[in-house]
């Protein structure tokens, strides 16, 4: 009867709420109707029942709430006068130790050798200059998009592959039908090239100059460029920015640099193609030059010739000029031009291709040719210094062992990294925020080769002192200490009179004086040369390189050599002179020049898997371009397979 009467208003009430005290179970879950029937314990592993234990002892020493919340306290004048007499080392904790250790000064580049380093010194990634890239962008800010993305695909994109996604290139050939309609493409022809090639070819040159920086004396002057090639000008924005007044070398010093404080005081473009040079013109005009006097001529003359004391502060310079010539005849004039000038240093470069290499090589032989031609004759020489020899990247005066090596055909190319500027990543349409220029080199000085040293100096960095240290220290008795006391019982030695340990490495020590940057200097001329990446192993490292033999050899540094060898081979890169002897004889590359036979000794030698570039699938078209590309080659077949004989007459 009571429920009865306490349930009525509720009905003529809600129904929700009836509906909820009606039937509570719903609200209910499995779990709490079973709750007050007890489990039944488990049967743990034994192994478990430690690891429970340990987080028990862990879970009752920690806190269930955090910490209370402490304001800061104002200290009083007279604390605060204390806490400033006091010494910085009472306020140390107690397990900083207060004598400067190895850890202290010890980066990258310290743990390795000061040979090593200085053999190592390349440009990571070449950033192009802010009046570069306001120059450029000033040029094409007038320009249609759509129109100069088309231009630079016509011209320095490769047709084929998948769904025609060819890849770029910085070959600039166009062949047009007429005249006429290489003047009417000319200008928009030049802003193409202005976006892709100027910057890839800025990146190469500039590498190759700080290269020669590193490698002649400090005191190296350089006020006069003559370019053969010049294009829009990327051998003057380089040279201008390589070759400053405060003369720095760094690539970080390079950034702050500008065109009016450059070094340079003459530049000589030689280009016919009127389209680049215009817009080599419209690039420099505004942009600030001090006494920078720059000159555009369509050949080399008689009066550009330099007299022989300015000789030592001109370069001559041809960067990706050899391949765009029409034959080989072409390309011999031009180095014989570069010869004639009166430049002491005379630097070749071009593409990292098959043709690209060809011809750098060959205009390497055939300068050494003509200085040694002078030595037999000194009559005929054009200088004062008569004589010529490699400064770079060649550690011998030898015929190159790629050129004509036999077997496959391998080039003797580097890679340099540069940083796409947003007009550049724009027109090829990509957000990827670099990429990488491959590029031949070949850089001659007037004179005899310098004569070879017998010294080795800084082959030991932090890695090896600390090896070293430990080696003495383990090889040490260990001795039982006697503590003297007087008749009292007082020991005599007090704390600070007790022998304290030096750091290993010292603040001067770390510094590299210019005398051992200068015996490094003359050592470097008969370092090998990588000339090809590194093979990098768990006990050892291959060095493929160029040796001043003449010979490509391969070089191998295992782990039981020593800590500092192995660890400056297994930061070696590409490109570097590497500066320490291998413990084993290394293995010479021995190429028959037949095609069919034996192998020959070292065949593996240079080869590479390039497993980070894409492989295209071959296509119908792609087979198709390549016979027309035979046949348009077979018309100039004499001018091209006579290359050799053309180099020796």
């Amino acid at each position: 009867m009571l429920r009865k009467s306490f349930l009525s208003p509720l009905r003529t009430g809600n129904r929700v709420s009836s509906q909820r005290i009606a039937s509570p179970a719903q609200f209910s879950s499995p779990g709490s109707r079973t709750y007050a029937a007890p489990k039944s314990s488990l049967n743990l592993d034994p192994s478990y029942q430690a690891l429970l234990n340990d987080i028990n002892i862990a879970l009752n020493g920690s806190r269930a709430s955090p910490p209370a919340h402490r304001e800061l306290e104002v200290v009083q004048e007279s604390l605060g006068n204390v806490a400033q007499e006091q010494s910085i080392q009472d306020w140390m904790p107690m397990e900083m130790p207060l004598e400067p250790t190895i850890e202290d000064y010890e980066d990258p580049e310290h743990r390795k050798s000061p040979a090593a380093l200085y053999g190592s010194k390349q440009i990571s990634m070449v950033v192009l200059p802010e009046e570069l890239k306001a120059a450029v962008n000033l040029l094409i800010s007038d320009e249609a998009t759509p129109v100069l993305r088309s231009d630079s695909t016509r011209l320095f994109k490769n047709s084929g592959g998948e769904q025609g996604q060819g890849e770029w290139d910085t070959m600039y050939n166009t062949n047009y039908s007429s005249r006429e309609q290489t003047l009417k493409h000319a200008v928009r022809d030049g802003m193409a090239f202005a976006t892709v090639a100027l910057p890839a070819h800025y990146s190469a040159i500039m590498s190759v100059l700080l290269h020669i920086k590193l490698r002649l004396e400090p005191t190296w002057e350089v006020n006069k460029i003559i370019d053969w090639g010049a294009g829009t000008g990327s051998g003057l924005w380089a040279s201008a920015y390589s070759f400053q007044d405060q003369n720095s070398s760094d690539s970080e010093a390079a950034h702050d640099a500008t065109v009016a404080g450059s070094s340079i005081k003459s530049y000589i473009g030689i280009e016919k193609r009127v389209g680049l040079v215009s817009i080599g013109k419209r690039l420099i005009a505004h942009t600030p030059k001090s006494g920078l006097n720059v000159a555009w001529k369509k050949s080399f003359r008689e009066e550009d010739k330099v007299l022989r004391e300015e000789g030592s502060k001109t370069v001559a310079l041809s960067a990706f000029a050899l391949t765009s010539l029409s034959n080989t005849m072409a390309q011999k004039t031009l180095v014989q031009e570069m010869w004639e000038s009166g430049a002491h240093t005379i630097v070749l470069i071009d593409h990292n291709t098959q043709k690209g290499f060809q011809a750098v090589a060959q205009a390497r032989e055939y300068l050494l040719r003509l200085g040694k031609d002078e030595v037999e004759d000194p009559e005929t020489a054009k200088s004062d210094i008569i004589g010529s020899h490699v400064l770079a990247p060649c550690p011998h005066d030898h015929k190159c062992p790629l050129l004509k090596s036999g077997g496959a055909s391998l080039t003797c190319g580097f890679l340099q990294r540069l940083q796409r500027p947003p007009f550049m990543r724009q027109t090829k349409q990509t957000g990827v925020g670099h990429e990488d220029i491959g590029y031949s080199y070949a850089v001659i000085r007037r004179g005899p080769r310098p004569s070879p040293v017998n010294t080795s100096v800084g082959r030991v960095g932090a890695i090896g002192k600390r090896a070293m240290e430990v080696s003495r220290f383990a090889n040490e008795e260990m001795r039982e200490l006697e503590v003297e006391v007087d008749e009292t019982g007082a020991v005599l030695t007090t704390a600070a009179e007790m022998p304290t340990t030096e750091a290993i490495v010292d603040v001067d020590e770390l510094e590299e004086p210019s005398g051992l940057q200068a015996a490094l200097r003359k050592e470097a001329y008969n370092w090998p040369r990588l000339v090809f990446p590194p093979l990098k192993k768990p006990g050892h490292i291959i060095l493929d390189s160029c040796t001043k033999e003449g010979k490509i050899m391969r070089v191998t540094i295992p782990k039981s050599q020593g800590k500092q060898p192995f660890y400056d081979a297994r930061k070696s890169s590409w490109g570097d002179i590497f500066p320490h002897m291998p413990k084993n004889t290394p293995l010479e590359r021995q190429q028959p020049r037949m095609k069919r036979g034996n192998r020959g000794v070292g065949g593996d030698i240079g080869k590479r898997k390039d497993s980070f570039k894409v492989r295209e699938k071959q296509s119908y078209g792609e087979i198709a371009l390549s016979v027309r590309e035979k046949k348009k080659q077979s018309k100039q077949q004499f001018a091209r397979t006579r290359g050799d004989k053309v180099w020796q007459d």
